[in-house]
């Protein structure tokens, strides 16, 4: 039987990037952001632009694993279609093993059209395929790795979190976990949580988890402590991120480096920084990898193009350790 350095579970999609030529940008209190693009109702709008890639969290974690010259597998559920098979030929190509994955006639693969305007975009976003995979849609037996990587998992896949946290607890698995908000959302997610080695939320995420609101970061990482026995890590985008193992704060800034699309870079930063773990078992080393990972990921178009390269040199940043 095959054994895989990382399994990671969660959602594929299939990204279409667009770049709609006439488009307006309107402020106004009514959108949840404040602003919103609105093009003209009833007529037909030109793209500039059109490209493809494959995106999910679970497939651009497990990009960045094989990347780093990790042994990995994807498991998770695509449709019976076209798209599936794109995916499914683009994730063989960079080294990521498909035999784990289910494919279902009951809704199409996930899709999702992100529009570009300026330097954000917005995304429509088709949730199908990836949240009918159910606890006996997974092949168990063949789950052995030595790290679960957990991405956001919504639908049926979001009530089997548990499941696979125990399963890989029993078999001596280790395992990160990016709960989405459907996970957040459990009523054992704290149980989970506390079986868990690796935990990875943005502000929002923690703030929703604890709570309490996202500037508290002291009182937000006591609560998380008290949850979690493992590595704790709160991303705050441009802010850069904070890490706690229980006994040490880390803090980072990030590094000033060129954006074209932020896609993925949430995926890119989490699986770097359990790909610094498993190379180096060293949290400082695994916050540089993880920010020179998103950092590379954020310079080109897509969650998977601009990845680093196991070996790849990359820029360091300061770090400030501090005992709790």
């Amino acid at each position: 039987m095959n054994k895989f350095d990382v399994i990671t579970f969660g959602s594929a999609t299939w990204d279409v990037f667009i770049n709609p030529t006439h488009k307006q940008i309107l402020h106004n209190k009514k959108f949840v952001t404040g602003k919103g693009v609105c093009f003209d109702l009833g007529s037909k709008v030109d793209i500039a632009d059109i490209s493809f890639a494959s995106g999910g969290g679970a497939t651009n974690t497990a990009a960045t694993f094989s990347a780093q010259g990790h042994k990995v597998a994807y498991c998770g559920s695509l449709g019976d279609d076209l798209s599936s098979t794109e995916i499914m030929g683009r994730l063989k190509n960079i080294g990521i093993d498909c035999s784990l994955v289910k494919r279902t006639n009951k809704a199409s693969t996930n899709h999702s059209i992100i529009i570009n305007s300026g330097s954000d975009r917005t995304i429509l976003v088709y949730k199908g395929a990836s949240e009918h995979l159910s606890k006996n849609d997974i092949d168990w037996k063949k789950l052995n790795a030595s790290w679960f990587y957990l991405a956001p998992l919504s639908g049926k896949l979001a009530g089997i979190t548990e499941d696979i946290v125990n399963f890989a607890k029993v078999n001596g698995i280790k395992v990160a976990l990016n709960p989405g908000s459907y996970q957040l959302k459990l009523k054992n997610i704290n149980r989970i949580i506390s079986k868990v080695d690796v935990l990875l939320l943005n502000k929002e995420e923690a703030s929703v988890l604890t709570k309490l609101p996202y500037r508290e970061e002291k009182k937000i990482f006591r609560a998380i402590d008290k949850i979690c026995p493992g590595i704790a890590i709160m991303t705050k985008g441009t802010e850069g991120v904070i890490v706690s193992d229980g006994i040490y704060i880390y803090r980072a800034g990030i590094s000033k480096s060129k954006v074209v699309d932020r896609t993925g870079a949430g995926d890119s930063f989490g699986s770097g920084f359990v790909s610094g773990l498993i190379e180096n078992n060293n949290i400082e080393y695994a916050i540089e990898l993880a920010m020179a990972n998103s950092a590379a990921c954020l310079a080109k178009r897509g969650a998977k193009e601009g990845l680093l390269k196991k070996g790849a040199k990359f820029k360091g940043v300061k770090i400030k350790k501090k005992k709790i």
